[in-house]
């Protein structure tokens, strides 16, 4: 399960970020997560309950997933379009398209901390 190795990963980006202390006051974590990025939702929640189960210093970190849609936009017309059933072609004029504009991301969007009432937007996602 490659989640598990992504958890771990987003951790170390806390730990970079705002240092072993600093993650201990996290409380909430953010993510944004495209249709193709390989990353199952349900999955990667479980990861990081899994996680948090072997290593307990993670115990006050909840985590939330945002999936994103794919978004493309038409090199013929320009009309951005969302893309159902994985079918790559312009909602306006009908035209195949690869020029994906959003649905890869695997990002940290924000985190907020325990005495924020405002979420923080991390420097290095």
């Amino acid at each position: 399960m490659h989640e598990v190795s992504l958890v771990r990963n987003i951790i170390r980006t806390l730990e970079d970020e705002f240092g072993a202390e600093g993650v201990a006051r996290v409380r909430d974590v953010y993510l944004r997560v495209g249709l193709l990025s390989n990353v199952e939702p349900a999955l990667m929640q479980n990861a990081f309950w899994a996680v948090q189960a072997a290593e307990r210093c993670y115990d006050q970190l909840t985590l939330h997933v945002e999936v994103l849609p794919i978004l493309v936009v038409c090199e013929l017309c320009g009309h951005e379009s969302t893309i159902t059933n994985y079918r790559f072609r312009c909602a306006a004029c009908d035209t195949p398209t690869k020029n994906i504009t959003q649905g890869t991301e695997l990002l940290i969007h924000r985190v907020s901390f325990e005495e924020e009432s405002q979420p923080a937007t991390p420097s290095h996602p």
